[in-house]
């Protein structure tokens, strides 16, 4: 569903001789309004300059023209600042050509509704209000002198200063919603508690903006009277980009220690201390309930790719609603970079391996179901994990198998064609052709779970222990029977296939693998056949194929020479 919003709009002259107000609003459709969102704007020309208008009406336009001009890459303030300094050149330019437009400059207050997010753009003393159930706040700070005799003198418009000075902010949209955009020939008549009633009054945008401007008439105003209404009807899914830019401009908290508060969370526990990453475990007074905070080492704060890095796994996380990965849990008040996720007692499979704990064949076919089903569950979302292995899978208290940590997942569907990526994961789990191409593909977790089901079982890796850095030799996995002989053939089969050399000799699909580990021994997959030298290893074979050719030679020469 796309963001859907309804919209109306009111400008009265009032006493005035010259309505020097003017507003407009943009509602793009499809892509463009995936992209770019809606805009509206409301501008005053300065009293008594005879360009009020005219740079008034020039500066809404041509916002929202240009606006939608610019590169969808671009973020909302970047757009609106770059198409409002020219605009302010043209202004100040024009005012400069023509005498009888000097002095021409204009207030603009200007609000873009995209994705789930709204951001504003604002100089002036137009005003930007938001109400939010029955309560209105105001969004925007006046550009005025705070001298008594300059209370109505601009400190900032367009066409006052080469140097443009817009205020930016921004805020996640919610249902309900609804924004108004005035000129000061309202609020400077009617107090925020009447403005509130009469949008509590009239449900119509259109309705309620025109009885805002009318009553402001009414109520002796002398100035222009300008109002927009925008009502938020339905907010589209949550999307990347707008969680990125979101939350990209939060600070990094600081160190934490046990004890210390975080947005009214204290510090039970220090997880996780990493050269770039921080977990805590942290607890929510208000309701006792357990926590894990994830966030960044303060000596990565600006550092954009960390950044971008940490807010993706966190979007990607709020994807995964599934029992087998710790939920997101949404943040009361978030005054620093950081996300929280549902705490689980237990330990990981490698701290439990560390501890000497003994996995039964049984338990570790079990295990490895509910992990293909973990793998599944995230392909069918497009993410590749890219880095399974024991010390990511976390067994709880409760018996349940969880996949931790989706730092360096990929989500094929978001991806840009030809966008350059590095190798990552563990090498003792990452297929023998990650090693050459580091391109991600769904098989490349099925393999790290076969290595990760096969460690488990016999606390070595199918090609041996494989070290940052090595280039590795891949020849015929070692048969995990030689280090644990009750394995069981069926068991043994599915293992070796799993982590087969070759890509199109291993399972395809989690969902055939799954079939496979259920199956067990009452349908066993055939044993895998040797591969010939040849293609096990081309250069070993041509060597032995000299030898043989140099001994036949050899004789035959002997039997010439005798």
């Amino acid at each position: 569903m796309p963001l859907q919003v309804a919209i109306g709009y009111s400008s009265l002259t009032g006493p005035r001789e010259r309505n020097e107000d003017f507003c407009g609003v943009a509602t793009p459709e499809g892509l463009e309004l995936e992209n770019k969102g809606v805009i509206a704007a409301v501008a005053d020309g300065i009293g008594g300059h005879k360009g009020g208008r005219e740079a008034a009406e020039y500066t809404v336009r041509g916002l929202l023209a240009d606006y939608f001009a610019t590169p969808d890459t671009w973020g909302v303030p970047r757009a609106i600042e770059t198409v409002t300094t020219a605009l302010n050149r043209w202004v100040i330019a024009e005012g400069s050509r023509n005498a009888e437009l000097a002095g021409m400059a204009t207030t603009l207050s200007a609000i873009v509704l995209r994705g789930r997010r709204f951001y504003t753009a604002h100089i002036g003393d137009s005003r930007i209000y938001r109400l939010q159930e029955g309560r209105l706040q105001q969004l925007t700070v006046d550009h005025i002198w705070e001298h008594p005799e300059l209370n109505n003198v601009l400190s900032r418009a367009i066409g006052l200063d080469p140097r443009l000075l817009l205020d930016f902010s921004d805020g996640e949209l919610a249902p309900d919603d609804r924004f108004l955009l005035v000129s000061d020939g309202v609020w400077g008549v009617l107090p925020d508690a009447l403005m509130a009633e009469v949008l509590l009054d009239h449900p119509e945008p259109q309705a309620a903006a025109a009885a805002l401007t009318s009553l402001a008439i009414a109520q002796g105003g002398h100035d222009n009277a300008s109002a927009v209404v925008v009502d938020v009807l339905a907010l589209p899914p949550a999307n990347l980009r707008d969680s990125l830019e979101g939350a990209a401009s939060l600070p990094l908290p600081p160190r934490l220690k046990v004890g210390h508060e975080l947005d009214g969370l204290r510090v039970e526990d220090i997880l996780h201390d990493s050269r770039e990453t921080l977990l805590y475990r942290v607890s929510n007074p208000r309701n006792g309930q357990q926590l894990v905070l994830k966030t960044l080492q303060p000596d990565m704060s600006g550092d954009p790719a960390a950044t971008a890095a940490l807010l993706m796994e966190e979007w990607r996380a709020r994807r995964v609603v599934s029992p087998f990965f710790p939920q997101v849990v949404p943040a009361e008040q978030r005054s620093c970079l950081y996300y929280l996720m549902t705490w689980h007692a237990g330990a990981t499979l490698q701290a439990r391996l560390d501890g000497d704990q003994h996995f039964p064949v049984g338990e570790v076919v079990r295990l490895g179901v509910a992990l293909l089903k973990a793998i599944g569950a995230l392909h069918r979302l497009d993410i590749v994990h890219r880095d399974i292995k024991t010390d990511n899978i976390h067994l709880g208290q409760d018996g349940v198998l969880r996949v931790l940590d989706l730092g360096v997942a990929v989500s094929l569907a978001e991806r840009r064609p030809g966008e350059p990526i590095g190798r990552v994961g563990t090498p003792s789990y990452m297929a023998p052709e990650l090693f050459d191409n580091p391109e991600p593909e769904f098989g490349h977790d099925l393999y790290a779970a076969g290595v990760t089901l096969y460690h488990l079982l016999t606390r070595k890796y199918p090609y041996g222990e494989i070290e940052p850095f090595q280039t590795p030799k891949f020849g015929e996995p070692a048969r995990p029977t030689r280090w644990r002989p009750e394995i069981p053939g069926w068991l043994e089969n599915i293992l070796l296939k799993a982590v087969a050399r070759e890509a199109k000799d291993r399972f395809e699909t989690a969902e055939e693998f799954v079939l496979a580990l259920e199956r067990g021994a009452t349908r066993p997959l055939a044993a895998p056949g040797r591969q010939p030298l040849i293609q096990r290893n081309p250069l070993q074979f041509w060597k032995a194929v000299a030898a043989v050719s140099v001994a036949i030679n050899l004789v035959l020469l002997l039997k010439l020479l005798g």
